[in-house]
């Protein structure tokens, strides 16, 4: 063979590697399943849409609604608990995982809301609440009797006796998260039950194998109703230390974090939370999806968890080489780390650092500003962040997921303690309760500027409206010619269409303490670049000291509300300035 031959088999050899290499790629990115890249949507179904004027949100108030989710480009919508429940803690304290709680509808609604949600291809997630029960549940009850099968259904003990006074005390010192001693003394049983919520909701016992096979019933009927997966609650608690050798739980110790002897965190959680016996049963339920789609073909059904833990322990939960686990495990970064170190650039960079930094090789990311739990995010970012956190998460790698009205920069509500029902703040008092209520972020969700926001007909809704309901609501901001509705469907919309904000690496930076910086980019399509100043004054920034391979000006895609730049227009990199509050998305071309 010639050696001109030779160089030409050569070539064609190494362009044929690369094109291969190119196919792997492109196969690589279209490969991804649909909730790697999904837009999740959180629906506290009480405050939702009320059907029929009762002042309570509903299944078929939300089923009305679901054009509006396929407008703002969602792609699965998450429901709080919508199963029947005597509601002390609004439905994370159920009676019948089987079965609907009347005041939301029934089942024949609930498969009217799938059937629409199928229609506009929009996916339906159920919050799974596995750690506990309510004590009106049938389980419980036939435990209390110690009925054959349920004698060990829930954690039970028999306390021990105060050696000074004789009496009977609780088994450990453990603490509610709702405030007070975690056990409770059943007269009928003659025993202790363990509730880490309040007193109605006792602990089920994952330690007993027919409490784990109805659990995975319970996932596998609603499998079967055509959900596309679960949120599972409360996962820190699932499981507990085990007695030792001479039947006794051990006590907490003191943490020093306050002087409150009925606060949660005045002990430690050492033996009541993040049990490695917890990843395990993940690692189960994820069987259970598994199964369902091998047996019944589909699409993906998913797990997302309610994690809070270091994450060495919260990154097992996506499983390891012989098993699978989570899909999700929320990452609540961009909450804590805000919270207990303030709303800065440097905070957010070691938010997303932390995580992205323990992920596991080719598993997901997620990012999330708020819930049902946590105070509104524009309550606790500032209103003038508002489109700059709902920016960032879409910009960020991975799935991003929104709580409802996060999308509007609703604020909380002020509700005052004769109007608050969060159990959490129930247990407290009138002079504290501010510091535990969840009430705030529950108010009804605001569709236009009229009568109870459009939420309700009725004459009271079940919490006060938002004061900011005449402003931020679906109807103004869908008119307005700019508005943070606009910004986040205009960000959801680049979202989808760019195969760099799907697929593309990432580079980060807090450039000071008031802007942060992120790049994503990937071979063959546009760089995406996002810069936000979330201080309370002007910045003027050099985006070439970031990154020296961008050129030397960058065309607007998307700006917040109150950017005065003009969209599409071309801005250089060096000089930038960007008002308070201001947040900007660019391209290279």
């Amino acid at each position: 063979m010639k050696r001109s031959q030779l160089l030409a088999l050569v070539l064609c050899l190494g362009l044929c590697r690369i094109q291969a290499c190119q196919d792997k790629a492109e196969a690589a990115s279209v490969s991804k399943d649909w909730w790697e890249t999904a837009q999740f949507y959180q629906i506290y179904p009480r405050s939702f849409m009320d059907s029929d004027g009762d002042g309570i949100g509903d299944l078929n108030g939300i089923t009305s609604k679901l054009e509006y989710l396929k407008d703002i480009g969602v792609t699965a919508a998450w429901l709080s608990p919508i199963f029947t429940s005597p509601m002390a803690d609004f439905g994370y304290d159920i009676s019948d995982f089987f079965d609907i709680q009347p005041e939301y509808g029934t089942l024949d609604d609930f498969r009217a809301l799938i059937k629409k949600a199928n229609e506009l291809d929009l996916k339906i997630i159920l919050d799974f609440v596995p750690n506990h029960s309510s004590d009106e549940n049938v389980w419980f009850q036939k435990s209390v009797k110690r009925e054959k099968g349920y004698e060990d259904f829930y954690v039970w003990h028999d306390g021990k006796l105060n050696a000074e006074t004789g009496e009977r005390e609780p088994p450990s010192n453990w603490l509610s998260i709702f405030r007070g001693g975690a056990w409770e003394w059943n007269e009928e049983r003659q025993q202790y039950y363990l509730h880490q919520f309040v007193i109605k909701q006792p602990d089920l016992n994952y330690r007993n194998p027919a409490v784990v096979e109805q659990m995975k019933r319970v996932l596998r009927y609603w499998l079967n109703e055509g959900v596309a997966g679960f949120r599972c609650d409360a996962l820190p608690v699932l499981f507990e230390v085990e007695p030792d050798e001479n039947g006794q739980y051990p006590d907490e110790a003191v943490s020093g974090q306050t002087d409150d002897k009925d606060n949660r965190i005045y002990l430690k959680t050492e033996f009541v939370e993040n049990q490695p016996e917890t990843i395990d049963m993940v690692y189960q339920w994820r069987q259970v999806m598994d199964d369902h789609k091998r047996i019944y073909g589909g699409e993906s059904r998913i797990l997302l968890i309610e994690t809070y833990a270091v994450p060495e322990f919260s990154m097992q939960f996506f499983g390891n080489r012989t098993v699978e686990g989570a899909h999700l495990p929320f990452n609540f970064n961009l909450i804590t780390e805000l919270a207990n170190n303030g709303v800065s650039a440097s905070s957010i960079k070691t938010a997303v650092y932390n995580w992205l930094s323990n992920l596991p090789a080719g598993r997901t990311s997620n990012w999330v500003i708020g819930n049902h739990d946590q105070r509104r995010a524009a309550s606790r970012y500032g209103v003038a962040n508002t489109d700059a956190m709902n920016m960032l998460v879409m910009v960020l790698p991975g799935a991003s997921v929104t709580y409802q009205g996060e999308e509007l920069g609703m604020t909380d509500g002020v509700i005052s303690w004769e109007d608050t029902v969060d159990p959490a703040a129930c247990n407290s008092n009138k002079d504290i309760f501010e510091q535990f209520t969840r009430d705030p972020s529950r108010t009804p969700f605001q569709w236009t500027d009229g009568t109870n926001a459009g939420f309700s007909t009725g004459a009271k809704t079940w919490l006060p409206l938002a004061d900011d309901y005449k402003t931020a609501n679906v109807q103004t901001e869908s008119s307005e010619a700019r508005s943070h509705l606009k910004v986040y469907k205009a960000m959801v919309a680049l979202r989808k269409e760019s195969k760099t904000l799907q697929y593309g690496s990432i580079k980060y930076a807090a450039l000071s303490d008031d802007v942060f910086v992120v790049k994503r980019f990937l071979a063959g399509s546009p760089s995406i670049v996002y810069v936000a100043n979330i201080g309370s004054s002007t910045a003027t920034v050099d985006l070439s000291t970031f990154d020296v391979s961008l050129p030397e000006s960058l065309a607007l895609k998307v700006s917040n509300v109150a950017s005065t730049k003009t969209e599409n227009s071309n801005l250089k990199i060096t000089g930038l300035s960007l008002a308070a509050g201001e947040a900007l998305v660019l391209s290279t071309t």
